[in-house]
């Protein structure tokens, strides 16, 4: 089986590539002409494209996969930038419309919990999405226009709704990097919010197996959370990565207020991740 990865050196592709390499999977890394990092790339197959400005012939450049599991998607982590659905949708679509065309028979794509908008609680995929940010209605639009280019073009759709994950290689402005920068200064305290808000969290090298088990499977599965399934409040989880690095920090707890763009408590839902990875 064949699987081109797009947004391959970025913090998810980069553990994509890692895991589909260990499995012996033929892989082409998909990635911006403009990128320097292409060299550490574990796959030796990639092609180089602007999903913005794609040529038409661009199925044929990844060498016509079987699959594509798409990461790729500009403008991040400024949720609340018009230009999610002003430039990066558009483009998006063209992009994956002129794959479906040319004969791409399995899509993933890499969706966000932020189409649930301010729904607390469990989030189930059965939910109606409320996205109230530029990001998660951008990504709300772009699967609903999928779903109707696959009435006339069929072809098998994953919607992999992601919560969120840690891990190496994750943007220095995460948590946990913030975090570890302020025990390497030797700083005393850690200012952060209160921290009582339940979040889902996921290491991402488990979500990369997550993902590339669902592309496997070559299956119109639609929306499926990828997501622990498990609440934890930020501060227990940071009080987590304290004991097991073994570090001496204290927390400035309320120093930042709660974000307004999510609520306080929401996780996934994870029994049909479950079902489809068939776990107990």
């Amino acid at each position: 089986m064949k699987i081109a990865v797009t947004g391959a050196t970025g913090f998810i592709g980069r553990h994509v590539l890692d895991e589909l390499v260990r499995q012996a999977v033929e892989v082409t890394a998909v990635i911006r002409p403009s990128a320097v990092e292409a060299a550490a790339l574990p796959c030796a197959s990639e092609v180089r494209l602007d999903i913005h400005d794609a040529p038409e012939n661009a199925f044929e450049l990844m060498g016509r996969p079987d699959a594509l599991i798409h990461l790729a998607w500009g403008g991040l982590p400024n949720y609340r930038s018009l230009h999610h659905f002003e430039q990066e949708l558009p483009a998006q679509y063209r992009f994956l419309k002129n794959l479906v065309t040319s004969g791409l028979k399995n899509l993933q794509v890499v969706g966000t919990c932020f189409e649930y908008g301010m729904q607390s609680g469990p989030l189930t995929e059965d939910m109606e999405p409320r996205p109230n940010n530029p990001y998660g209605f951008a990504k709300d639009s772009l699967r609903r226009q999928l779903e109707y280019l696959k009435t006339t073009h069929p072809f098998n759709l994953v919607w992999s709704r992601l919560f969120y994950l840690h891990g190496e290689g994750q943007a220095e402005n995460s948590l946990f990097p913030q975090l570890r920068k302020a025990v390497e200064r030797g700083d005393a305290t850690f200012d952060m919010s209160g921290g009582e808000q339940l979040r889902d969290y996921l290491p991402v090298s488990e979500v990369a197996r997550s993902l590339i088990a669902l592309a496997m499977k070559q299956a119109d599965i639609g929306v499926v959370n990828v997501c622990s399934g498990q609440p934890v409040s930020v501060r227990k989880l940071v009080e987590g990565w304290i004991v097991d690095k073994g570090w001496s920090i204290d927390l400035n707890l309320g120093c930042y207020p709660y974000p307004d763009y999510e609520p306080l408590a929401f996780w996934g839902d994870r029994r049909k991740l479950n079902k489809l990875l068939e776990v107990g």
